[in-house]
C-alpha cells in the first residue's frame, strides 16, 4: 500500500467523520437557543451515514469522550479507524491490518461535514424519536443553506439532514447508543504499530512477524 492509499483511506474516514462533526462542536456563548453541541458523558453510537453522492448508505460505529474533546470512528469491519483529538487538533488513521498509523494536523483545522458551530442560527422545531430515545429537533440555518437536526437533552445528534457548513449535502440517523465509559486507550494507536509518515510506505505484509519498530 502506498501513501497514495493512505491519502485515500483519510478521504474516506474523514467522509464517515461527518457522523461526529455535529456532535463534538464544542458551544460557544451565544444569546439564542441551541442544542448542547457535545456529549454530556461517554457514548458510543452506531450511524447509518450517506454523504452527497454516495448511493447507498455506510455505517460508522463512533465513540465519543465526555464533552466532545476527542472521538473514534470505526468502520463495521474494522479495518481503520479515525480518531480526532480537538485539543491538539491532530487525525489519526489506524490501518489494522497493516499495523500501521499517521498523524497530523488538518490544514484547516478539524473541521467535518455537518459540523454545527455558534455561528449557525438554531430554531426549535418540536420533538422526535430516534433509536429509541428522545430528542429536541432543530432547524439550522447557514451562509450555505438549511438543515434539520434531532438532539437528545445530553448533547447526542441522533438525526441529521441538510446542507452543512462547507456547503456539502448529507444524513445520517443513529441506529443504536449506548452510554458507558470509552477507555482512552480507544483514543490513541496501538503502541506495537509502526508509525509512518508523507515520506514512508506502508509495509506490505506487516503484522505481528514485522520487525518494523513503532516510531
Amino acid at each position: 500500500m502506498s501513501v497514495f492509499d493512505v491519502k485515500n483511506a483519510a478521504l474516506l474516514s474523514l467522509a464517515l467523520s461527518m457522523t461526529a462533526g455535529a456532535v463534538t462542536a464544542l458551544a460557544q456563548e451565544s444569546t439564542g437557543a441551541h442544542p448542547r453541541l457535545s456529549p454530556a458523558r461517554d457514548v458510543t453510537v452506531v450511524y447509518s451515514v450517506q454523504p452527497e453522492k454516495m448511493p447507498q448508505p455506510v455505517q460508522a460505529i463512533v465513540q465519543f469522550k465526555a464533552e466532545g474533546d476527542k472521538l473514534r470512528i470505526d468502520s463495521p469491519d474494522h479495518a481503520g479507524s479515525t480518531i480526532l483529538d480537538r485539543p491538539a487538533q491532530r487525525v489519526t488513521l489506524i490501518m489494522h491490518k497493516q499495523r500501521v498509523y499517521t498523524s497530523f494536523a488538518p490544514k484547516h483545522g478539524l473541521r467535518n461535514p455537518f459540523m454545527l458551530d455558534m455561528s449557525m442560527q438554531y430554531a426549535p422545531d418540536g420533538a422526535g424519536t430516534v433509536a429509541g430515545l428522545a430528542c429536541n429537533k432543530w432547524t439550522i440555518t447557514s451562509t450555505h443553506g438549511k438543515a434539520t437536526a434531532c438532539v437528545t437533552e445530553d448533547g447526542v445528534i441522533l438525526s441529521e439532514e441538510g446542507v452543512d457548513a462547507d456547503g456539502l449535502h448529507g444524513k445520517l440517523e443513529a441506529q443504536k447508543v449506548t452510554y458507558g465509559p470509552v477507555a482512552d486507550t480507544q483514543f490513541q494507536p496501538p503502541a506495537d504499530y509502526q508509525q509512518i509518515t508523507a515520506q514512508m510506505p506502508i509495509p506490505h505484509g506487516a503484522g505481528p512477524q514485522s520487525s518494523a519498530a513503532p516510531k
